[in-house]
């Protein structure tokens, strides 16, 4: 496998460090980037990689490890894989119609092994976990984050430890975390206390950080935005719309289209839209300004993956929206249930966060921002079954013949 020489560097003042440090920010407090020889995009090409499509090995099948030369050089039995990624990209004329646009398609995170986006950066960050010795790993979740990483750190051996919200977690993804093994703390606060705590317990008790403040984690989402052109042959679509919590897929998405662009892949860049629900909107809030303020709020939405006050990634996010020419926007709630019921009706499906993509898409086109005849890859972060307590509550609430009980006889089945 070709190898690059790689370092993590400071996004804010270019400081060097070398890859097998443990640490997530700099000595001035800025996040942190894994970074590359100059060039080396250059010494690689969509062939290459096009070339494992057919390939037997999990390696290679792997919609992550596929582009491993461009995602963290190491021994290949170091890698941590279940295999994720390989996800499809839906197509429906009902939903760009909906959007009002002629061309949308939906890129499906949630068939991930463990259902969202979050096993991308998974498999990366425990990998280089394990390279670098540790013996436990730990996050802060919303959900989707604490599942991924309970299944990765089984997988590896490691011991998982959980920072969840107390009751703000929906059920589905708590057992899934349960079921893989971790350890749960449900935190009396928000996402951004358990955050805030997870972060300290880590530096104090030496337990290795899977949060997406983590660099690697960034690398391993990053190729959803390679595998998305892998499946559009290389072409870049005008638009990726992405749901916006913590920041983490705009930072990571951007980065592979920086970094497709920079070594020949594509020849031109699309515009990345980060979408949030008007509950939780500090970086549409921030944007909306002109990016002179930092925003941080008390966040509250139906789409629980995304409400998150005080995102982690702003500064990789806000670099991405001004190289793309890229916007943020934000949707109500009744915006987003309604854009996952079309998703759902158009027997897809996904988790309520997953719909700010299409109702940001919607809002685009509405707003003007967007043209009819531009080309839109939508993301779903998340299978359906992660939350569905929201469906059943639709269901309760506009009530109709869509569920009811019956009598065991037949004048009652047509009835």
């Amino acid at each position: 496998m070709t190898q690059f020489a790689e370092w993590l560097q400071c996004v804010a003042c270019e400081r060097r460090f070398d890859i097998l440090e443990v640490r997530y920010r700099c000595q001035c407090g800025g996040l942190l980037a894994v970074e590359r020889e100059a060039g080396w995009g250059g010494l690689l090409s969509p062939a290459h990689f096009d070339s494992r499509l057919t390939s037997r090995r999990a390696i290679d099948r792997s919609g992550v490890w596929r582009f491993r030369e461009a995602v963290l050089s190491c021994d290949e039995s170091e890698i941590v894989t279940h295999p994720e990624g390989s996800t499809r990209l839906y197509e429906s004329a009902r939903l760009a119609e909906y959007a009002g646009i002629d061309s949308i398609r939906f890129k499906h995170e949630g068939e991930n092994p463990t259902g969202s986006f979050k096993d991308r950066g998974m498999t990366v960050a425990t990998t280089q976990a394990v390279r670098t010795g540790a013996r436990a790993v730990a996050c802060a979740s919303t959900g989707n984050t604490s599942a991924s990483l309970a299944a990765y750190a089984s997988r590896a051996g490691l011991r998982a430890i959980v920072f969840v919200p107390a009751g703000k977690i929906a059920m589905g993804k708590l057992a899934q975390t349960l079921a893989y093994g971790a350890t749960v703390l449900a935190v009396r606060g928000d996402f951004d206390d358990a955050m805030r705590l997870v972060d300290e317990a880590s530096t104090k008790l030496g337990i290795y950080l899977l949060n997406s403040i983590n660099p690697f984690r960034i690398e391993g989402q990053k190729t959803i935005g390679w595998e998305i052109l892998q499946d559009l042959d290389w072409r870049a679509p005008d638009w990726i719309v992405l749901p916006a919590g913590n920041l983490g897929n705009t930072s990571a998405i951007g980065k592979a289209m920086i970094e497709a662009l920079e070594g020949g892949w594509i020849d031109r860049l699309p515009r990345i839209a980060s979408v949030q629900a008007n509950g939780a909107n500090p970086f549409y809030r921030g944007f909306s300004g002109g990016f002179r303020e930092r925003f941080r709020m008390q966040a509250e939405t139906v789409a629980s993956a995304i409400r998150i006050g005080d995102p982690v990634s702003w500064d990789k996010a806000r670099a991405v929206i001004d190289r793309t020419r890229g916007v943020v926007t934000e949707v109500t709630d009744e915006a987003i249930l309604e854009a996952k019921a079309m998703i759902d009706g158009a027997g897809i499906g996904c988790e309520p966060a997953s719909a700010c993509s299409l109702a940001g898409a919607r809002r685009l086109r509405a707003d003007g921002v967007s043209g009819r005849d531009e080309s839109v890859v939508a993301s779903l972060t998340g299978n359906l079954l992660k939350d569905p307590e929201s469906v059943l509550e639709r269901v309760r609430r506009d009530g109709g013949a869509q569920m009811g009980e019956i009598d065991a006889n037949v004048d009652e089945v047509a009835r």
